[in-house]
């Protein structure tokens, strides 16, 4: 049973060495535990300082594509070097590498084929009461988009089997936690999480630059995720809603017609009239983006077993 611990970095070479200490070079279960290293265009000595601190694989991407791009890439390098099992963490050193074990051990029993670390954000005493609430709000949202039970949404301390691993497609520029996991919900991948602790905090986050830019880029990601893997769903609601609406302005011209008092509220049918097109529209819209995304899944199993080597 190979393990490879990947680790996305982007100007990490003081906090690397740290980070690279504190993993495990052993674990009950596992014969071989290797790390790998995704520099992500750092200006920095990020690779140099990764090599010499023993890492087994390095893949310096030519120019900064983040996290998300790095992710990817860590992931299809684990592949091809064979890992039965890839857990990411994050550079910082955030997670406690104790916990590892803890983390894997679900996939080795053959209960799940992803496993997460729960931090217990909603508690967390780095956050601030605000971040807290916004970290728990916006799990749960991304529960009831990938239709899965997620206390900690945005956590990058994870574990996967090969063959999630396979079936893992990041599109998304800016982080991968999110779409991941709705991607997971709709390919009834088995997530598992469990609580971990963290260390104490090293450096200001790279992804989260602002409140503001973060809840624009994370609801964006989560919009853009939904879409693209339950559309019909998201352009049906939306439908609704406009011709709801477009129903009510209907009803109420109607009213006033029949009470022979219609030519005052001509701008009430017009507007249900608009209301009605549009709701219509966006009902054509999800059934044309529900059949690009079936034409989507084909293609996932199509770069199924192209990944697996077959």
């Amino acid at each position: 049973m190979k393990l490879i611990i990947q680790i996305p970095c982007y100007q990490e070479a003081d906090t690397l060495p740290h980070t690279l200490k504190a993993l495990p070079c052993e674990l009950e279960g596992i014969d071989v535990i290797e790390t790998l290293v995704v520099d992500d265009g750092s200006r920095d000595d990020t690779a140099g300082a990764a090599t010499r601190a023993g890492v087994d694989h390095v893949v310096r991407l030519p120019h900064h594509t983040g996290l998300a791009g790095a992710f990817a890439a860590g992931l299809d390098a684990c592949l091809r070097l064979g890992a039965d099992i890839i857990v990411n963490t994050d550079a910082d050193n955030q997670y406690n590498s104790e916990d590892l074990l803890r983390l894997v051990q679900p996939i080795l029993k053959g209960e799940a084929e992803m496993v997460i670390g729960d931090r217990g954000v909603g508690n967390l005493a780095d956050f601030s009461p605000f971040k807290r609430r916004l970290q728990t709000w916006g799990s749960q949202v991304v529960g009831k988009a990938a239709n899965l039970k997620t206390p900690d949404a945005t956590s990058g301390f994870r574990a996967l089997n090969r063959e999630a691993a396979l079936r893992t497609i990041v599109v998304s520029e800016y982080s991968y936690t999110l779409e991941t996991l709705i991607q997971a919900g709709v390919h009834h991948t088995r997530v598992v999480f469990i609580p971990v602790r963290t260390n104490p905090k090293t450096r200001p986050s790279h992804l989260m630059r602002s409140t503001g830019d973060y809840l624009v880029n994370s609801g964006v990601t989560i919009l853009r995720a939904f879409t693209m893997y339950r559309p019909l769903r998201v352009f049906t609601t939306f439908s609704l809603v406009f011709l709801l609406c477009g129903a009510i302005l209907a009803g109420r011209f109607l009213y006033f017609y029949l009470q022979n008092n219609g030519s005052g509220h001509v701008q009430s049918l017009i507007l249900a009239a608009v209301l009605l097109i549009v709701g219509f529209q966006s009902f054509l819209i999800g059934l044309v983006a529900d059949l690009i995304s079936f034409n989507r899944k084909i293609l996932e199993e199509m770069l199924y077993p192209i990944r697996k080597g077959e």
